[in-house]
């Protein structure tokens, strides 16, 4: 962060209500497969080999569970609560398998807010693009809290 700088954070606690409503749609291509498994460095052949994958019951290469885990975690992080939260928990279930380079639709709800314990409770689905369920889950979130101004800390008596 540079100092002085002021940057954009999410939504309090107290802006947030159950019922909100938040649709994400995204597509994993071969750049992002690329990515995940490079500095994963999973070699899975179910993710990658078409020859692998076609002997099973999947037909063809499907992409990795944790990489729509990331699709979540980054629409809590930028949007629903925003920038400064933070996942506390998450339950999740795989339903359908995910082929590359389809699009894949998440709808997001809060449904519960929790002042006292400073979290909320989000449902995801997220769907294929014939409607599938491939994702359902449930995710606490830590909303951002309030920052506080350096200018009126003694921030730097450490130094």
């Amino acid at each position: 962060m540079l100092l002085g700088k002021k940057r954009k954070i999410g939504r309090m606690i107290e802006e947030i209500s159950v019922g909100e409503k938040l649709e994400v749609t995204e597509k994993i291509d071969d750049r992002e497969l690329l990515l995940y498994l490079g500095i994963s460095n999973d070699n899975n052949p179910l993710f990658i080999q078409h020859d692998y994958a076609s002997l099973t019951p999947f037909k063809k290469p499907i992409v990795p569970q944790i990489m729509l885990l990331a699709i979540v975690s980054g629409a809590i992080s930028k949007y629903l609560p925003g920038p400064g939260s933070s996942i506390k928990k998450q339950e999740v279930t795989f339903d359908n398998p995910v082929y590359h380079y389809e699009a894949l639709h998440f709808g997001f709800e809060v449904i519960d807010v929790n002042q006292d314990d400073h979290v909320i409770t989000v449902k995801v689905e997220g769907k294929n693009e014939e409607g599938k369920l491939v994702l359902n889950g449930e995710f606490v979130v830590c909303p951002p809290y309030p920052t506080k101004s350096l200018t009126k800390t003694t921030a730097f008596e450490n130094f």
